[in-house]
């Protein structure tokens, strides 16, 4: 104390020079954040220079995709920031990102028909078109009926025939009646060989040539005898029993030549006669 006292010029100094060290610290800090915040707005002013040099890059990149390449199917190109973006290096092979894989010419010619290459039915589909087409044929009565000296044909197999029988409007209805008036309440297979029965009279030499003969002959069919015949109008089974039976299928043997029902029967002379068959509902076959 006694040499402040004595010294106080000595102690003035001192102050001053603290003073000054405040204030040059104090400018120091100013200086540094002045140059501080001049970095900061040049690395802002860079960052969006670049970006707008990315946009326009992918803008002028997807007008050179959308020009060039017609035959690929392609995605924008986008950029999502500034590290994503690299210049290219080889000029000879380009690659623009987002494009999908080129698609060889073959792909591409069926593409622009608007098919595919497995652009063929399958199998099973196949197989179900045709079964149709058959079933619709056999829907159909033919024209022409093929026999052999033991049986009917079937259209498929007319190269073995031995002579043929050309079938008019008037058989096929006939046939149709003669199915419903005997077979009404039968199952379907039962009317179906009721048609065998008559086709294979038609073929067999003991009975007459014709369906409308074989069907008129005395004494053969009780509904031709009782009227019956003349009333009925067959129904869709009846009509497709017989269109069936008319294309080859068949419900009893080729040589099955009569039928009759046990239970209404009054004659039972080819139950007696004839060689036994089969029995499709009340009807019992016999060769």
């Amino acid at each position: 104390m006694y040499t402040l006292r004595q010294n106080r010029w000595m102690a003035l100094l001192i102050g001053v020079l603290l003073v000054c060290f405040s204030a040059i610290c104090l400018l120091l800090q100013n200086e540094l954040a002045e140059k501080l915040q001049h970095k900061t707005n040049m690395g802002l002013n860079r960052f969006g220079s670049i970006n707008l040099s990315v946009s326009e890059t992918a803008a002028k990149t997807e007008h050179i995709q959308s020009a060039s390449s017609k035959t690929h199917f392609q995605m924008p190109l986008r950029l999502q920031n500034v590290n994503n973006f690299k210049p290219w290096k080889n000029k000879t092979k380009v690659a623009f990102v987002g494009q999908l894989p080129s698609i060889p010419p073959k792909a591409e010619t069926v593409l622009a028909r608007g098919q595919l290459h497995a652009n063929t039915k399958p199998k099973a589909v196949q197989v179900e078109a045709s079964h149709r087409q058959k079933q619709n044929l056999q829907l159909t009565p033919p024209k022409t009926l093929f026999f052999s000296r033991t049986k009917l044909l079937s259209p498929s197999e007319q190269a073995q025939a031995t002579w043929q029988y050309n079938v008019t409007a008037e058989d096929v209805l006939l046939l149709q009646k003669i199915v419903m008036a005997e077979a009404e309440g039968e199952p379907y297979q039962g009317k179906i060989a009721v048609a065998n029965v008559v086709l294979n009279r038609l073929r067999s030499a003991n009975f007459p040539n014709t369906i409308k003969k074989v069907i008129y002959q005395k004494h053969q069919f009780s509904p031709v005898a009782n009227g019956r015949f003349d009333r009925v109008k067959p129904n869709k089974d009846c009509i497709r029993a017989v269109n069936e039976a008319l294309n080859g299928k068949k419900a009893v043997t080729d040589d099955t030549y009569f039928f009759l029902s046990l239970k209404l029967a009054q004659d039972l002379t080819i139950h007696h006669t004839r060689t036994y068959e089969k029995r499709i509902g009340n009807h019992t076959f016999y060769k």
